[in-house]
């Protein structure tokens, strides 16, 4: 491939190139751009290769040789094709750009960028993108991306005629294709092999994966024909009433980015739930995420679409959970303090909590959780309706900057990490920050558990369910929106956990004793919320499905009424 050069036939062209000094014909370039690609912006994936190729019993040495020469072949072969119309200069830095923050995430975080991952990073608020910024992925931004683009900017290329071009780059894909072909006839089995057992390693490559994936969600999302919206649960009533008279309210807190590892009632050896202890919750040991992702995660579990068969789409346009139980008669607000709820709660009542560094618990980017505190309390004081659901959403642990989602005074857990760049944390440091969010976040459930068993004039649930995991290092991994299929248990183990007041329990029959049963012995997931949500509060409809109901089993009477009303 680099031995295909071009003559300049110009005297301007031979000028340029002299005054320059530093000039390539565009087959040589492309070429070099490949042997970059390779050797640099996939670091990971040769590291992710080396691991793989050394815990192999039997290796072939001439498969090993072969492997620089095959993803060069495959990289040339593709960027001739994109450079074909004499585009070079745009495209190579564009692709370099993109490529060096990609392979930053990758090799730093293990973040592997696909369509759900594209969605997440185009829904990424201010704050967000800030939190990411820091001196080591700005310094490998400008070695690996702004210093390589400036020099393929400055490079001349040596022009030839557009005939002799084409066809010269026609023979480079030619021999790309040759050499990609001689090594699978001697290989293929050893690259079938490696490939089938870690089937995750296509989706390592930069910037061929990106790129599909980039693809896939602009042409599903400006391409495709529009999905015409779905009005969904138009039969959706409320059955039944509260004994009593009393106003019912049930709070939802979607937490952000908790993983069940680190709670201390699935047994971690930490007192990361000390404040809800003493409260007599009940916590569901198995609990699996819809996604890796909030904004996969966040709108699957309002939806009445399952994991399996969730699109983001669909979901986009139909009701989801609060759209019907609102329709059924049901008051329902949002308060958000998570950058946005991924239109959830685009069609009821919304409180966004700005961060406004006047704000003692914000600091211009993010509000710390007391803020939803001190929104739940003024909303409990005032409830006009008898049947309300408030949603709190946290902000809760989002990373990478753990240390900017607690007080100093619940740095429980010593030493923390006080950085960004997590990967540069030890094992320690990290585990302490991530214990205090959680630490912090166990306060705050503790506190909203306070502030409803004050209002004894009010029957009162609380339920909280994380909406994904994290990994903290785990098999070089950090953060979370792994592929699903390829995600580490972290990053889909997911804690939820139940209180109800004497009196919410007796409106809703629910025997508390065989709740926790259940909650200890059986496996449940993000699929479960809609027809629990819709069970426990008594909203009638063709929907609801009872098997998905987690509190179906543990009622009585009250549970035999709307399984009978809904058949009707």
């Amino acid at each position: 491939m680099a031995s295909l050069t071009e003559h300049s036939n110009t005297p301007t062209t031979r000028r340029k190139a002299a005054k320059s000094g530093l000039s390539l014909t565009p087959v040589r370039f492309v070429f070099f751009v490949s042997c970059y690609f390779f050797l640099v912006l996939n670091l990971a994936l040769l590291a992710r290769l080396g691991t793989i190729i050394g815990s192999l019993d039997q290796v072939r040495l001439g498969f090993v040789l072969t492997i620089p020469l095959f993803f060069v072949a495959c990289f040339n072969a593709i960027f001739s094709l994109f450079t074909v119309f004499r585009c070079e200069k745009p495209v190579i830095v564009t692709f370099i750009l993109v490529s060096s923050l990609l392979s930053y995430a990758m090799y730093n975080y293990g973040t592997i960028v696909d369509r759900d991952m594209i969605v997440n990073i185009l829904e990424t608020n201010s704050g967000e993108a800030k939190s990411y910024l820091n001196l080591s992925a700005a310094l490998w931004f400008v070695l690996t991306g702004v210093l390589p683009a400036a020099l393929v900017l400055k490079l001349n290329i040596r022009r030839s005629s557009v005939i002799g071009e084409l066809l010269m780059k026609l023979a480079s894909i030619m021999v790309s294709v040759l050499v990609v072909l001689v090594i699978a006839a001697f290989y293929y089995k050893d690259y079938a092999s490696v490939g089938r057992n870690n089937a995750y390693l296509n989706k390592m490559i930069i910037p061929t994966h990106f790129a599909h994936s980039l693809y896939g969600y602009v042409n599903e999302t400006y391409f495709k024909e529009d999905i015409p919206y779905r009005t969904l649960g138009e039969d959706a009533r409320l059955i039944g009433a509260t004994q009593d008279g009393r106003k019912k309210l049930l709070v939802l807190m979607v937490g952000e980015t908790a993983r069940a590892a680190n709670f201390q009632y699935g047994g971690y050896e930490r007192d990361t739930n000390a404040f809800t202890q003493p409260l007599g919750v009940t916590y569901f040991r198995q609990v699996s995420s819809c996604g890796t992702a909030t904004a996969v995660s966040v709108p699957c579990m309002f939806s009445r679409l399952s994991h399996r068969d969730f699109s983001d789409t669909l979901a986009d346009n139909q009701d989801n959970l609060m759209d019907i139980v609102q329709r059924a008669g049901i008051d329902t607000l949002w308060l958000e303090n998570d950058g946005g709820c991924k239109g959830v709660c685009g069609h009821i009542k919304t409180i966004e909590f700005k961060p406004d560094a006047a704000n003692p618990v914000c600091d211009g980017d993010y509000c710390q959780d007391q803020v939803l505190l001190d929104g739940l309390s003024a909303r409990l004081d005032r409830l006009s309706e008898q049947n309300n659901i408030i949603v709190l959403h946290m902000v809760g642990r989002h990373g990478p900057t753990y240390y900017k989602r607690y007080p100093a005074g619940f740095s429980h857990f010593q030493p923390d990490c006080q950085r960004s760049d997590i990967q540069n944390c030890d094992a320690r440091q990290l585990n302490n920050t991530y214990d205090n969010t959680l630490y912090y976040s166990d306060y705050i459930m503790s506190e909203v558990i306070k502030l409803l068993k004050q209002h004894q004039d009010i029957s009162t649930g609380m339920l909280y369910v994380s909406d994904h995991g994290e990994s903290l290092g785990e098999s070089g991994l950090y953060l979370h929106g792994m592929p699903y299929s390829l995600a580490p248990t972290e990053q889909t183990h997911v804690p939820m956990l139940t209180w109800f007041s004497d009196t919410f329990a007796a409106d809703k029959q629910l025997d508390e004793q065989c709740l926790g049963q259940a909650a200890h012995a059986k496996a449940y997931s993000h699929d479960n919320l809609f027809d629990s949500i819709l069970g426990l509060m008594d909203v009638s409809t063709d929907l609801y499905r009872p098997e998905l109901d987690i509190f179906n089993a543990c009622r009585h009477q009250g549970r035999l009424a709307l399984n009978q009303a809904s058949s009707k």
